[in-house]
């Protein structure tokens, strides 16, 4: 395998973008609420959400003595909303199992609510310098071709996470480097659609373009169409509650003029069985 650490580590030391979580004493709760953020949401929407949110609820334990209901209400418009009913019951966790600090073995960040394998390794990693492999979409991207030689990636396997650990350098904190350094690549240089192969500091031993940048396929999940989807009328119904402040909404009036009307209650059912809304005498009202 050709070593890709030495350019990619080189490479960001010059060329990393100023974002807050890289900014020394960030600190391991700054990095979990921005983990949670940045699942499936571009980083400039994230930036002005995390500073308010770290602004009003600097530790876990200040956003565990508030209700779920001002979690919701502070994601705003951030997109998939249990992420915030998540991160307040991770919070509960942080506060009730160890002590109101973020833990730092990956195990136990994985049994916190929400925590998968990606973010559990990016708080070890990033915020306590632990040496793991972490595996985002954009690495894949770049292990798939700079590796494996093809245009895209395939699902999710556990197999990324051995595939990433054979490139990590045995320092820890230069392998911590280059995980962010590759994630870094694939999100600017090595991107999906329009990858810039001319900037990329590791082009002279990518196996893709060694092989002339061939299409092998795309086996990529495609996102569903938002527009007129249940994913809108989920963001109305909430957007109507978090406007709603502490005040519950008769169901009979939430999205009352949305144009399909069963749509609407599975909107409202969904809702609930989520745990972002709860149904209290004819109300509808965010969780308490």
């Amino acid at each position: 395998m050709p070593d890709l650490a030495t350019p990619l580590i080189a490479w960001y030391g010059s060329n990393a973008r100023d974002l807050p979580w890289r900014r020394p004493g960030f600190g391991a709760w700054g990095t979990l609420v921005s983990e949670f953020m940045l699942q499936q949401t571009p980083v400039s929407r994230v930036i002005p959400h995390l500073d308010a949110w770290l602004s009003r609820w600097p530790t876990p334990a200040a956003l565990a003595a508030d209700p779920p209901a001002e979690a919701v209400r502070q994601w705003a418009n951030l997109g998939y909303p249990r992420r915030a009913l998540w991160l307040h019951r991770a919070a509960v966790e942080i506060r009730d199992r160890h002590d109101g600090v973020v833990p730092r073995e990956v195990d136990e960040l994985l049994a916190l609510t929400g925590i998968g394998d990606y973010t559990a390794r990016a708080v070890a990693v990033f915020a306590y310098g632990d040496r793991h492999p972490v595996v985002d979409t954009n690495t894949r991207r770049v292990l798939a071709r700079a590796v494996e030689g093809r245009s895209q990636p395939g699902p999710p396997a556990k197999t990324d996470l051995a595939r990433m650990a054979a490139l990590l350098p045995p320092v820890d904190e230069e392998a911590a480097i280059l995980n962010a350094a590759t994630m870094e690549l694939g999100a600017v240089i090595c991107t999906a659609r329009t990858p810039r192969c001319d900037a990329c500091p590791i082009s002279d031993r990518c196996a893709w373009r060694a092989a002339g940048c061939p299409d092998t396929g795309d086996a990529r999940r495609k996102q569903a169409r938002y527009e007129g989807s249940d994913r809108q009328a989920r963001g109305a119904v909430l957007r109507m509650l978090r406007h709603a402040d502490a005040h519950a909404v008769r169901l009979d009036e939430v999205i009352a003029d949305w144009p399909d009307a069963r749509q609407r209650d599975r909107a409202i059912d969904s809702l609930v069985a989520d745990g972002l809304a709860e149904a209290v005498e004819g109300t509808l009202r965010l969780p308490v």
